[in-house]
């Protein structure tokens, strides 16, 4: 072989062994930038978390007593409510104006659609997010008369944006620019003194 034949061929298995080492390094940048990208599209540990349903204890709750959680970016509000204040759910009824949870917008469930809107009656659960504009409304437990509430308040919740109140059953008063009353979200007892909330209690 010649001398001139000898360097095309040792010229020609150098560019053979650049162009494999430049695709085998092409390939690997193309995989790095393609794990993170494709990864994009699920769910983060913190994202599924927010969305996932919630554990709380009740157990030291003590009657009259409100305490707030988040779920989904929303305050829960768990409520335990006195004898007394139970019995005013029957006194207000004829000033509500979605009494028996019937309106759709903000749908109860069928375990919470009752006088008390909950599964035991001195524990209330609900979504503390007024249904007209999203403020969150304001706790107004104290009975009688009051700056924005009337002489014969019952004690509930005020929403201080446009002055819409619910009873103690997150139920919204007749006249009042909120259509509905507030959301009781999913939930279920796994004791005795604990609630899961964001999830149904599965058959």
């Amino acid at each position: 072989m010649s001398d001139d034949a000898t360097v095309d061929a040792a010229a020609q298995s150098s560019r053979r062994t650049w162009l494999i080492a430049s695709c085998a390094m092409g390939g690997a940048g193309a995989a790095a930038v393609a794990v993170p990208f494709v990864s994009s599209f699920q769910p983060s540990e913190r994202a599924k978390a927010a969305g996932a349903p919630i554990e709380v204890d009740v157990s030291s709750l003590a009657p009259g007593e409100k305490i707030v959680k988040e779920w989904r970016g929303k305050p829960v509000w768990i409520m335990r409510r006195t004898p007394e204040q139970l019995k005013t759910l029957e006194e207000d009824e004829s000033q509500l104006a979605d009494p028996n949870s019937e309106r759709k917008a903000y749908p109860t469930p069928e375990y919470a659609k009752n006088r008390h809107r909950s599964i035991k009656p001195e524990i209330f659960v609900g979504i503390g997010i007024c249904s007209h504009l999203g403020c969150s409304p304001v706790d107004k437990l104290q009975p009688g008369a009051q700056p924005s509430l009337p002489a014969d308040w019952p004690g509930g919740f005020l929403c201080p944006c446009h002055g819409s109140t619910f009873d103690l059953a997150g139920r919204v008063f007749k006249n009042k620019p909120a259509p509905d009353n507030l959301e009781v979200p999913p939930h279920y007892y796994a004791s005795d003194s604990v609630i899961v909330v964001g999830e149904e209690k599965k058959a």
